[in-house]
This record gives structure tokens, sequence and C-alpha cells, in this order.
């Protein structure tokens, strides 16, 4: 067994450290990488979702508001798919408001003095 003097264990010690300080680096570059692929929702994103809300809801189609040139067909069916989710979610809210307010009491004692 090799016997280590202080003057190599200081060594070793300062290899490591730097080592450590590599390997750190190195880590924070991979934890603030940007991901690669389709941002999502972000103010550029909403800014052509509303503007391509703005024609649909005025009644353009999705190919006259592909011809203005404001995106490419793709985006516009994603804008639309957005669309149709948001108003949907919209519709099952006020279907599940009025569904609560006919099985409210009150409704109840109405609607048994009318029979």
């Amino acid at each position: 067994m090799k016997k280590i003097t202080l003057e190599d264990a200081l060594k070793k010690i300062k290899k490591l450290e730097e080592e450590n300080a590599k390997l750190k680096e190195e880590l924070e570059y991979y934890k603030n990488r940007k991901i690669g692929g389709r941002k999502k929702h972000d103010e550029q994103w909403m800014q052509g979702y509303n503007d391509f809300v703005v024609l649909y809801e005025g009644g353009k189609t999705i190919m006259e508001i592909v011809e203005t040139g404001l995106c490419s067909r793709r985006t516009a069916y994603r804008y639309k798919s957005y669309y149709d989710e948001l108003n949907k979610s919209k519709e099952d809210k006020k279907i599940k408001e009025v569904l609560e307010e006919n099985d409210s009491p009150e409704s109840r004692k109405t609607s048994d003095k009318t029979e």
C-alpha cells in the first residue's frame, strides 16, 4: 500500500475541486438551456391567436385567414382547435350552472307551486 503525503493529498484535492467546478458549470448549462420544440402560449402566440379570433368571429373562414398571411394553415387549425376547446369549456360551465339552478331547492319550490 502506497503512502500518500500531505502534498499529494492537497494536489488531489485541488484537482477534484477543479473537476467539481467544471461539473457545476455543466449542470447550470443543462438547467438553463432552452428546450427545443414549439413554445406554447407565450405572448407572441397569444397575440397571433387573438388576431385569429377577431377574424374568425368576424365570419372569415380558415382559408381566408391563411390567405391574409396572418399565419400558416397548420397554425390556423391549431388556433381553431384551441378556440373550440375554450368555447366548449365555456358552454359546459353554462350548462352546469343551468342544471345547478334547476336542481336548487328554490326552483323545486316554484315548480311544486305550479303543479
